[in-house]
């Protein structure tokens, strides 16, 4: 668990990592079934876990409900709740839970979804079991290293799905999140980081109205943007605001960390880390960068289960159809963010 340090340090230097969606298709339920009702998924994340671990702050984003059984893939996403064990165990802090599935077993799902997070210490935000529990909860404040940072988490819609009362989802409402936002500062937030669930699925750039959500995010104070939904690559950059001397960290989508797609684009995401910096006073965005993520599948290359890759460096020897998907995955992000990436770099991960 996060643990808050009160103290101002004159110097401090804070990675936050984020990770994109964490899918349970009926494909991964499958190949994690031990037997005698049991599942498993810790390998699933054995080649990035210190990757995750080492951060300071990490950060994925939860579209599956957690359940006693009955587990489903799409379209009403129920996982096991070692599904969850092992994202704690891959070294997970936070998870965000507004998205368009955290309904798919009704507002008893999302209760027990809950109260699964918490029994494990994993902090979460975007769905709340009344309005005290919101009040008490919103903004997720988490304090590290002498910097002080606001987490926000807003969702698009639940598929149709009408939150059951007194539960409430955090949906993309401008007066909702200008409300929060007032909040942040009042807690003497020194960064509101806003993760949205937001855009279309499997396009490669964000729409007109992402971009002019995100243009209004930043005019009313939110420092960094993270987006997902769209379950691939969308670009990344660092915005300047020259009135506010400032630098804003916006990635548009991270895909998925991990899922049972296979259609190009969809295999993969990345892992995107933003440095912050203190100097005395001062708290500063140092710079923003990726690592390529690529999901190998059971039955090829030796895994038994879906297990995440770092792509520009896989660990494992992949031949034949895998190798070409691993190639074609890397090509193609490294296309899209070369033309439209600002000020951002890619990272190899640490073997």
């Amino acid at each position: 668990m996060l643990v808050a340090q009160s103290v101002v340090q004159p110097f401090s230097r804070l990675n936050i990592l984020f990770g994109g969606d964490l899918m349970q298709h009926q494909s991964q339920i499958d190949a994690a079934r031990c037997g005698n009702g049991r599942y498993s998924y810790s390998a699933c994340f054995d080649y990035i876990r210190a990757e995750v671990s080492e951060a300071d702050i990490a950060i994925a984003n939860l579209e599956t409900t957690i359940g006693r059984g009955n587990y489903s893939g799409y379209p009403a996403f129920c996982a096991p709740d070692s599904f969850l064990y092992a994202a704690k165990g891959a070294g997970f802090d936070v998870l965000l839970f507004a998205n368009n599935h955290c309904l798919d077993r009704g507002g008893r799902g999302a209760l027990h979804t809950l109260a699964m997070m918490d029994s494990l210490g994993i902090q979460n935000c975007g769905v709340y079991r009344d309005s005290v529990d919101r009040e008490r909860r919103v903004p997720l404040m988490i304090e590290k290293k002498g910097i002080r940072l606001a987490i926000l988490n807003y969702t698009y819609g639940t598929n149709g799905i009408p939150v059951p009362p007194p539960l409430i989802v955090n949906f993309i409402d401008k007066e909702v999140i200008t409300a929060d936002i007032k909040r942040a500062r009042e807690r003497q937030a020194d960064a509101i980081i806003a993760c949205i669930h937001w855009g279309d699925e499997y396009v490669s750039l964000p729409p007109k109205r992402v971009q002019e959500l995100t243009d209004w995010l930043l005019e009313q104070g939110v420092d960094h943007i993270i987006g997902g939904h769209p379950h691939v690559l969308q670009p990344m950059e660092i915005r300047h605001d020259t009135v506010a001397m400032r630098r804003n960290a916006v990635v548009y989508s991270l895909g998925n960390l991990i899922s049972g797609m296979y259609a190009r684009g969809r295999d993969g995401g990345a892992l995107a880390k933003i440095t912050m910096y203190r100097f005395g006073e001062l708290v500063y965005l140092g710079a923003l960068e990726y690592a390529l993520t690529w999901v190998a599948r059971p039955g090829r290359d030796g895994v038994r289960n879906f297990t995440i890759l770092p792509a520009a460096r896989p660990p494992l020897p992949l031949y034949g159809t895998s190798r070409y998907k691993i190639d074609e995955f890397i090509e193609d992000s490294r296309r899209l963010f070369d033309k439209y990436n600002k000020e951002t770099g890619e990272y190899i991960m640490k073997e």
